[in-house]
């Protein structure tokens, strides 16, 4: 047996790469196996090389390298087939939506994750705000209805109806609104525990297509002018200007409720008068064709509604629109809303009483607290607290205590004399009011500075001099001054509430005393208002007349330092050049205006046409305007 190990171990030979001994068939074997791989290494070393295949980038990846114009006509020119080819049409008429996602969210909340209900049918539509791919057979949306943000999965083994699952997603983009036939469940992520509510789509179908790029979500739409000027787009991208209109509604439900319920009347007065009257303002002016005569915006329907109360609707309300041609700035606009209401057999006092029951109910009513918080354009932050009862601030007495100086008693407040110690007394406390300086600017002047400045907390300043108050009934105790209050709340004024004049003989001194001071330069000035005049000798009953701006209050429970926040379009300066060098969508894609019945295609024989049409309409404005 050894003899015989030992002739096996004889005839074994050295493997020298792995240092083995091996039969001499084993070892060829091997050799010639590495022979054969060093020709393979060097055939592919010889041989040139492949370049790696580069991932694809997805058509959304790519339009996101456009300039919003490109993006703009590319868009336009896809959507333009659509519309030619209704494969899909990307305007359908109409989609069954049966499912509020403000509902969707508490609803379903519930469910774990990876649970289905796949037997609930959900229907929502919604604005694409994201899309997201992985791969070809699933995609992911998120979309946004009424504030509300959902996730929607869309995976190719759900898919139904009759466009096939590529075709339903190829065309949509961010900003496209969508149909969503779906049902609700929980996702099941493999990285994490917890997965999130969202709708499993079986159809999407394109309801709208936004041919504009819109800001991405991480840089937002941040622009303060564009904002302003494209309100739809700062409310599709900022849910905070979403929010402050909600609230805006629901402090005028709020009000409109709080006088329905106490028997007020809401009407409706003229916006175009012939006469500028109910408050101390500059006007619009507008012209009326038919009748050739100049009209005025209304500045306060103050007038009327105090005729309806001549009329017997004791208790009368209107919220409506003002027009003011006066500065612009950070809480005017020419352009603004307010509420005011007349109640016959009330005076001041009780109008008080309202003013803090109204408003400190309103505030409680929109933010849940009688608390809030304003912060001003300089950064100041103001804690105001809206609980009744308000502090009362006695409008001469303040002013007497501010200059260190006793002021004319209320009966010579009008006079010269008053203008002369006025004029001096802005001199020695450096304080500017442009010309005309009638005494009741310059009055008005001192209670901004040294008055209003002071009013954080909801405040009554009490105690006007007769002569800044014309339609107001004077003080029964105080000569010279008139029963009226203004309440301010971070030193602006919000509210304006006087016991009415309703003395015929009175008004027609006030009015003509108003004439005085417009002839002296004061364009805001009130004219004399005959009907009005007249009314009153019929008959007004003792009267509470208020009016609030509801824009600024809007301001301070939004903590919006800038009127514009709280108006949907407020008033902006045209933009130089704004849209001559831009095209529409039609005109990118070529479609051309339909030739209406009626009008000639040639444009000699149009403005033939226009020319004669001309003549006849001066021939009869010449007819009208002859004696």
């Amino acid at each position: 047996m050894a003899e015989a190990s030992g002739d096996q171990l004889a005839n074994l030979h050295l493997d020298e790469v792995t240092g083995e001994k091996v039969s001499k068939s084993e070892l060829k074997k091997r050799q010639k196996q590495r022979t054969l791989e060093e020709k393979k290494k060097e055939k592919a070393a010889a041989a040139p090389s492949k370049p790696k295949p580069e991932k694809t980038a997805s058509a959304e990846e790519e339009e996101s390298q456009l300039t919003p114009n490109q993006y703009f006509e590319i868009r336009s020119g896809k959507i333009q087939k659509l519309r030619q080819s209704k494969a899909p049409n990307p305007y359908p008429h109409k989609f069954n939506v049966t499912t509020d996602l403000r509902d969707f969210l508490p609803r379903y909340e519930s469910l774990k994750t990876g649970e289905h209900l796949k037997d609930v049918e959900i229907r929502v539509g919604g604005r694409i705000y994201t899309k997201r791919a992985a791969g070809t057979k699933l995609v992911f949306y998120d979309i946004r209805a009424e504030g509300v943000k959902i996730q929607v999965m869309c995976q190719a083994q759900e898919a139904t109806g009759d466009v096939p699952f590529e075709e339903q997603h190829e065309h949509l983009r961010r900003g496209d609104i969508i149909g969503i036939v779906g049902y609700p469940g929980r996702t099941a992520p493999r990285n994490r525990t917890d997965g999130e509510l969202s709708i499993f789509a079986r159809e999407i179908i394109l309801l709208t297509p936004c041919l504009h790029q819109i800001p991405s979500e991480h840089y937002g739409f941040k622009d303060q002018e564009q904002r302003y000027r494209q309100r739809y787009l700062d409310l599709i991208m900022n849910d905070n200007s979403r929010n402050v209109f909600l609230t805006r509604s629901k402090m005028i439900t709020y009000i409109r409720r709080y006088f329905d319920e106490r028997d007020f009347v809401e009407v409706e007065t003229p916006m175009m008068n012939a006469i500028a009257g109910g408050a101390t303002a500059k006007p619009f002016v507008t012209h009326h064709n038919d009748l050739d005569m100049n009209l005025f915006m209304r500045v306060a329907p103050e007038l009327y509604l105090k005729m309806l109360i001549v009329g017997g609707l004791e208790r009368v309300y209107e919220l409506g629109r003002l027009f003011r041609n006066e500065g612009i700035d950070l809480t005017h606009n020419p352009e603004f809303t307010t509420c005011e209401f007349y109640m016959a057999y009330a005076d001041v006092y009780d109008i008080m009483d309202i003013t803090e029951d109204l408003v400190s109910g309103l505030v409680k009513h929109v933010t849940g607290s009688y608390q809030t918080t304003f912060h001003t354009q300089t950064g100041e932050e103001y804690q105001v607290n809206w609980e009744k009862p308000w502090k009362r601030i006695d409008m001469m007495g303040a002013l007497e205590k501010a200059c260190g100086e006793k002021f004319p008693p209320g009966e010579e407040l009008h006079t010269t004399e008053t203008n002369e110690f006025l004029k001096r007394i802005l001199k020695k406390m450096n304080v500017d009011c442009t010309p005309p300086q009638t005494n009741a600017r310059m009055l008005d002047k001192l209670v901004g500075e040294f008055i209003e400045e002071t009013c954080v907390n909801p405040t009554f300043i009490t105690g006007h001099p007769q002569m800044m108050s014309p339609l107001a009934k004077y003080h029964r105790d105080r000569p010279g001054l008139c029963e009226r209050f203004e309440a301010f709340v971070c030193k602006k004024e919000i509210v304006n509430a006087y016991t009415e004049l309703n003395d015929p003989f009175d008004q027609r001194l006030r009015f003509e005393e108003q004439a005085r001071q417009k002839d002296q330069g004061d364009d805001e000035a009130q004219m004399i208002d005959e009907n009005f005049c007249t009314s009153l000798e019929y008959g007004l009953p003792p009267t509470g007349g208020w009016g609030m701006g509801i824009d600024r209050l809007v301001m301070f429970l939004t903590d919006n330092y800038s009127i514009k926040e709280v108006l949907t379009f407020p008033f902006m300066k045209e933009e130089q050049n704004s849209g001559k060098d831009k095209k529409t969508a039609a005109e990118v894609v070529g479609i051309k205006p339909e030739v209406e019945e009626g009008i000639r295609e040639s444009s000699s024989d149009a403005s033939r046409s226009l020319l004669i049409n001309h003549e006849l309409y001066s021939a009869q404005v010449e007819h009208v305007r002859r004696p």
